[in-house]
């Protein structure tokens, strides 16, 4: 591999993820504007008795925040505070989004670690001990279609009610430590590692139909042996695809269970900020989530170079 072609690799993963950032936010920036939501009402505090909201007023926020401008301009003017790293103002909070995400960036962070821990040890044991096992596969794949059809807050409402309230293994509150944040994370993770389990499964059972599996096993090797040191080298790369489209589901879930379960991050931010037609808040938060599910893809896309080296004159693009 030439250090062109590693730089042209390079230059067409960067131009990918900004096409992807731009996208999301172009779409997050028009679906905003459609909702039929008078900005300038939100920012004057519609609803509350400290502000007269008169037509005067309505005029001075619209002129301040350029919402008198065209929508053209408007999203021209967003574009350009974004390209220098400017996520704006909260109108609802009055505060830079910017510090609102990073205080709250942090339990977000802690959740997804350990749901992802989780999500990958739970697939990888389903699919290395039921591959080429019939009956084992079948029970499997019921199980874990299962948990990727039904919604994550069911899973997180049954997780609460038996291990919370009938078993009291686990507080229902958050109380800052770890135990209180393995509920969530299991909620998040067991409908994320379904599919992947699924993925490494058809792959590894793929790899053990191959002629060098019954050479392996002729040399005295285990099944289970077979699969660690064939199976696995085999199917990871399809698994890492699946991981990297994984983490937006994980992305996707975490507002959901941060709500559920009372937890502060990111996710119950951007809850209460579509909610409120807090629109900067909104636009930031798709910003710095596309930003993490690109760089995740982007590295997966990186990993398969040092995986499978055949692979390095053409990877499979990811966004």
């Amino acid at each position: 591999m030439t250090v062109d072609s590693r730089f042209l690799r390079v230059a067409r993963r960067l131009a990918i993820a900004a096409a992807t950032i731009l996208g999301a936010n172009t779409v997050a920036f028009l679906a905003l504007r459609l909702v039929p939501v008078d900005p300038a009402f939100v920012i004057a505090g519609a609803g509350s008795d400290a502000v007269a909201i008169t037509p005067e007023v309505l005029a001075a926020i619209r002129s301040e925040y350029h919402l008198d401008r065209p929508l053209p301009v408007q999203y021209l003017l967003y574009l350009a505070r974004l390209v220098h790293g400017d996520l704006g103002i909260s109108y609802v909070q009055e505060q830079p989004v910017a510090r609102l995400i990073a205080e709250q960036a942090g339990p977000t962070i802690a959740l997804a670690a350990l749901a992802s821990l989780f999500a990958i040890t739970f697939s990888l044991l389903a699919g290395v001990l039921t591959a080429g096992r019939r009956r084992a596969g079948a029970a499997a794949q019921a199980v874990e279609l299962l948990l990727a059809s039904t919604p994550v807050f069911w899973i997180g409402f049954l997780l609460m009610l038996l291990f919370s309230v009938k078993w009291r293994v686990f507080p229902l509150l958050d109380a800052g430590d770890l135990r209180t944040l393995i509920l969530p994370a299991l909620t998040i993770a067991l409908p994320t590692a379904a599919p992947l389990a699924q993925v490494l499964r058809r792959a590894m059972e793929d790899v053990l139909e191959q002629p060098f599996v019954m050479t392996a096993r002729s040399r005295g090797l285990s099944v289970l042996a077979v699969k660690l040191r064939h199976g696995l080298r085999h199917a990871v790369i399809p698994y890492l695809t699946m991981l990297g489209f994984s983490f937006g589901a994980l992305l996707g879930g975490a507002a959901i269970t941060e709500t559920l379960f009372g937890r502060p991050g990111l996710g119950r931010l951007l809850v209460n900020a579509v909610t409120r037609q807090d629109m900067p808040l909104v636009l930031g938060l798709v910003t710095v989530s596309t930003l993490a599910f690109v760089i995740v893809n982007t590295l997966i896309d990186f990993a398969y170079i040092f995986i499978d080296h055949r692979l390095g004159s053409e990877l499979p693009s990811s966004p």
